[in-house]
């Protein structure tokens, strides 16, 4: 897959559109950035925005996020319910596809060092780019939050990582970070009582129930919220009231203040009834977030989670859970809601275990994968779920050619055009070959006499998915690789620099149209092994579509030799022509005599 880096910056302005549209529009002046969501708040008084991109475009539009928010959003006189310390409060790059997570961790390094230098603004580097365990948890490094954040500069212990230990009161400070996708999961119930979606919730979330309550250590939460000194008073964070009760202090913060003082606690992990001190069990599951609440839009109650490490806990196994503890409490799921995206994987990953649960092949197109998961979690059950637009990094073939329906791109070959030629036509024999192997190991799971081997033929099935898809991606590669051929040869030859920059050109572009054909002549080889594996074990009746695998695999295997022998005859390196040569010789070798074993077999059947 090609590499693609999710950034989901959050600004502190929630309530202006037309600042929240300089900063987007900022974000998408940047070439191949995509951008995804922006959801502002009014209350919060800010506003999430999610782009994806390759790594050096999100990089950059990471960076005009920070400068236009710092020229726009004035930080003195910001308020709003959510923590915050800057115009730009947080820049989380985050892994999709094609990158790790220490690529993200130098990402954000890169991206918070020209921040500091190029536009004056204190960063924090947070979570997985910390520059030292303490600074991991964001909520440590926002502590204080804005208006701390002058005193916190001060302090030795707390100068940030790039940029001045100066206090800017137009910009404050932004946290730079690289972390895991967040994939924000919902689950929902067949009946309106919070109490059931809740007690789920204390079940399946990291922090369980509270386990018990009363000689603990007073539950300090320094802000706007609380700071309980333990002595049976309830001192209100943004003023000086004191309560003599926490229901006290409940009508004071919702009278004075505008705000619900309970829903914060529960958004905060913190239990209403003993707000004071408190110590958790443990839930099932780590690395997820829950809450119970009611949806009036939906009629119904939903467990709220944040799953913060899909890879630790994932979506299906969680939504598998929750079933198990609504059965226990004789209630119902009737499906689960992905609020804004899900990568790949996840959804991949929850297709192949629905299919094992069913003793159905987990070697399918990826589309057809996909769909399992959405009809098996319910992800339509209160609103659409379009595959294409809320699963991120999901594999697409974009080739113009491959898109071409049949007979439009039999038409193309036939044209009196250079490309698509053979190595195009090699590749897409190729895809066929390894379709047919994968089309007998699925159709020979679910067959009572295949259950011991129910294991291999997945195993054969999936291998054969991942190098159809490879092939198919060939047939437009062989073309733009001799493209490049193409546009070698155009090039002006008029002095004597001009022709050597033309034949170097030419020579890199012949170099390109040799190791694509290449490569098609390896995956045609596991094409070839796919079927003769297949065939030791294929139903009789399906034995003549293995045999049809192998014949059109080995077709593709030998015309892609024909593409790479052909182009080095037009390559001087001669050590380039020593490699590519050794290399097709034993992938022809092997090729062939996997196509041998095919014949032997079909023949000694029919």
């Amino acid at each position: 897959m090609d590499p693609i880096v999710e950034c989901v910056p959050n600004i502190s302005e929630g309530r202006n559109p037309v600042a929240i549209k300089e900063v987007t529009d900022a974000i998408e002046a940047v070439a191949d950035v995509r951008l995804l969501d922006v959801d502002p708040g009014e209350k919060t008084n800010r506003t999430v925005i999610t782009f994806v991109g390759p790594p050096h475009a999100v990089e950059e539009a990471a960076f005009q996020t920070v400068k236009k928010a710092a020229q726009v959003i004035d930080m003195a006189g910001q308020e709003g319910e959510h923590p915050r310390m800057g115009a730009t409060d947080v820049v989380p790059f985050v892994p999709v596809s094609g990158v790790t997570m220490e690529d993200c961790a130098e990402m954000a390094r890169r991206v918070g060092s020209r921040i500091g230098e190029e536009l004056g603004i204190p960063v924090y580097l947070y979570e997985n780019a910390a520059s030292r365990p303490e600074r991991e948890n964001l909520a440590k490094v926002r502590a204080g939050e804005y208006e701390g954040l002058k005193e916190k500069l001060a302090d030795p212990e707390w100068a940030p990582d790039f940029g001045p230990a100066e206090f800017n009161p137009r910009t404050g400070a932004t946290a730079v970070g690289a972390r895991e996708f967040l994939v924000a999961y919902n689950i929902n119930l067949n009946t309106t009582d919070r109490r059931y979606a809740n007690e789920i919730a204390y079940v399946l979330r990291e922090r369980g129930r509270w386990k018990r309550t009363g000689n603990t250590e007073p539950f300090y939460y320094k802000g706007d919220v609380v700071d309980f000194p333990g002595d049976g008073t309830y001192p209100c964070g943004p003023c000086d009231f004191v309560g003599s009760s926490f229901e006290e202090l409940e009508t004071h913060y919702r009278d004075e203040h505008g705000g619900d003082l309970r829903a914060r606690y529960e958004a905060l992990e913190i239990d209403p009834e003993h707000p004071e001190g408190h110590v958790f069990a443990d839930g099932v599951f780590k690395e997820v977030k829950a809450i119970g609440w009611v949806i009036d839009e939906y009629q119904r109650a939903q467990i709220s989670m944040n799953l913060t490490n899909f890879n630790v806990s994932s979506p299906h196994e969680v939504l598998e859970a929750a079933r198990e503890a609504a059965r226990n409490r004789g209630i119902g799921i009737t499906g689960s809601e992905i609020v804004g995206l899900i990568p790949f994987q996840a959804i991949h990953e929850a297709g192949r275990y629905y299919r094992k649960r069913m003793m159905k092949s987990t070697g399918i197109p990826v589309p057809d994968l996909v769909e399992t998961a959405i009809q098996s979690m319910g992800l339509r059950d209160v609103a659409p779920f379009d595959p294409k637009e809320k699963v991120l990094g999901m594999p697409e073939v974009e080739g113009p050619l491959f898109l071409k329906p049949t007979f439009d791109f039999v038409d193309e070959v036939s044209r009196d055009t250079p490309a698509p030629g053979g190595g195009s036509v090699s590749a897409l024999a190729g895809a066929l070959g390894a379709a047919l192997g994968a089309m007998v190991a699925n159709l020979s799971v679910g067959k009572g006499e295949y259950d011991d081997r129910y294991d291999q033929l997945c195993q054969l099935a999936d291998s054969a998915q991942k190098v159809k898809d490879a092939l198919v991606r060939g047939v437009d590669e062989d073309t733009q690789a001799f493209d490049e051929v193409i546009a070698g040869m155009r090039m002006p030859k008029d002095t004597p620099e001009e022709k050597a920059v033309r034949a170097k050109a030419i020579q890199a572009g012949y170099k390109a149209a040799t190791r694509v054909p290449l490569a098609t002549v390896e995956q045609c080889r596991d094409a070839l092994r796919i079927c003769a594996e297949m065939v030791k074990m294929a139903p009789e009746e399906m034995m003549s579509d293995v045999g049809t695998g192998a014949l059109v695999a080995r077709a593709g295997l030998i015309g892609a030799a024909y593409n790479v022998r052909i182009n080095l005859k037009s390559i001087d390196d001669e050590a380039f022509r020593s490699e590519m040569r050794e290399s097709l010789s034993g992938l022809v070798e092997e090729g062939e005599g996997l196509a041998k074993e095919v014949e032997a077999v079909m023949e000694q059947a029919l």
